[in-house]
């Protein structure tokens, strides 16, 4: 039982000490907080699963197509989706933006691909 008294005034002399390395500010903890991906992430979809598999595949094909071209990008994914699963599908990439839309139902996704995000749904 001494060993466990012993070691509670450690983890609390370590605890304290890395508190104040982090009020310290020295700007490391801003650049690790923020972390890019190179993998898609979906965050939401409703789709079925063969096509959600096939639609993030085909949205990270197009924007590694056009890196840093955004509307060519949306474009793209537009038009095959257009072709594929019918009209009306619009396409949204960009950084920064939350979103509200009216759907058909089993027709969204929403994901992330580095930096940015990737809004994909078939309007009503």
């Amino acid at each position: 039982m001494a060993a466990v008294s012993d070691s509670n005034p450690n983890l609390a002399d370590n605890k304290g000490s890395s508190t104040d390395a982090a009020k310290g500010g020295d700007g490391k903890d801003d650049k690790d907080a923020r972390k890019v991906f190179n993998y898609p992430l979906v965050k939401y979809t409703d789709m079925s699963e063969e096509l959600r598999i096939e639609t993030v595949d085909m949205v990270v094909t197009y924007l590694e197509k056009h890196p840093g071209n955004y509307e060519a990008a949306a474009k793209a994914v537009k038009e095959v989706m257009d072709k594929k699963c019918g009209t009306s599908w619009h396409v949204v990439v960009g950084e920064g933006f939350e979103f509200e839309v009216t759907y058909e139902m089993r027709n969204l996704l929403f994901m992330y691909f580095g930096t940015f995000g990737v809004l994909l749904w078939k309007a009503i």
